[in-house]
């Protein structure tokens, strides 16, 4: 098919120069795809390089420390990503000897890789001839083939694996679909903005033939988020914040948080709040208004912010340091 040597001629000259572009290393693409994740590339870069450095195999990875594990993720957000990767790292000891698993059909028995991650892995690391379809390939297809279907059905997702399958060339799989995602994420934007004019598929674009680009993909709509209200106290105690860990499961299961209360308090019952807990404000306590935003759900915070004294504070309340990760949802509270 003349669009497939289009594009990867295009995307041998056009490529972005990525450090996980430099390796064909299993484990260190399998950080990468990991990392990249509902996250930008310009955030990921620094994380990538910053981890393979602390933890630069599977054995490294496999037995870190949980805290310290969340530190070299904070700020990266979706922590259950970096969790799944440390127990995949105990099962490619256990069931493969430490050596990366290099077929689709073992990558995807892993602790948090799904079909994409797998033909990514596969394809790119190990040449395995799988394809790899995420938004940005379902994008470039719906356009490419003109195709009326929702690209956040399942169905429709399978349905473009299957016609992608026999076309991964032999040599070099990987180059197909980086350079299919590539383009999807560089040229074929989403929201109705491509830029067509340096589209090296134009021509056999179908979309774009039809004047039909800003029109596709079509988008069911997501479900509202559910919003949480809630107060949250960012007490420091010589310049440490108070934190306490979460539970092991649930919303950022195991990591530090900041103290909060249910409801949106008012400045008395905050003071209240402090009070009951045993801790004494020095100096006036500051509120604010802070949000965070995760895939399916809304906080909305109320801050309270003091330097306080305790003399002894609640059951697991410590004073945290730098080696405590705090998910963004709450250092947006500082």
């Amino acid at each position: 098919m003349n669009w497939i040597s289009s594009l990867l001629n295009w995307y041998q000259h056009n490529a972005r120069d990525l450090p996980w572009r430099r390796t064909r290393d299993g484990y260190a693409v399998w950080i990468s795809e990991i990392m990249l994740q509902q996250t930008r590339v310009a955030a990921v870069i620094p994380y990538y390089e910053r981890f393979l450095r602390e933890l630069p195999d599977v054995n490294a990875l496999a037995n870190v420390d949980d805290d310290r594990l969340h530190k070299l993720w904070e700020g990266l957000g979706y922590y259950s990503r970096a969790r799944n990767l440390k127990k995949a790292a105990g099962e490619i000891i256990s069931r493969f000897g430490g050596q990366m698993p290099q077929q689709y059909k073992e990558l995807i028995t892993l602790p948090g890789i799904g079909e994409y991650t797998a033909g990514a892995i596969a394809s790119i690391a190990f040449g395995e001839r799988v394809p790899a379809v995420d938004g940005n390939v379902l994008r470039v297809y719906a356009r490419l083939f003109d195709v009326e279907r929702d690209i956040r059905d399942l169905a429709f997702k399978k349905e473009v694996r299957a016609f992608l399958l026999p076309l991964v060339p032999a040599q070099n799989p990987g180059a197909f679909n980086a350079a299919l995602m590539e383009l999807g994420a560089t040229v074929c934007l989403p929201n109705g903005q491509p830029k067509c004019a340096g589209c090296p598929v134009r021509e056999d674009c179908m979309a774009y033939r039809a004047g039909r680009t800003a029109e596709l993909p079509l988008l069911s709509a997501k479900k509202a988020r559910k919003i949480e209200r809630k107060t949250v106290f960012a007490l420091s105690i010589d310049g440490g914040l108070i934190g306490f860990r979460r539970p092991e499961s649930g919303l950022l299961a195991g990591l530090w948080q900041l103290p909060e209360a249910a409801g949106e308090l008012s400045d008395a019952e905050a003071a209240l709040w402090l009070g009951e807990h045993g801790i004494l404000p020095v100096g006036e306590l500051r509120f604010y208004e802070r949000k965070h935003i995760f895939t399916h759900i809304e906080w909305h915070m109320r801050v309270c912010a003091a330097d306080v004294s305790a003399n002894i504070l609640p059951e697991g309340w410590i004073v945290l340091d730098e080696s405590h990760a705090l998910p963004t949802a709450f250092r947006v509270c500082l």
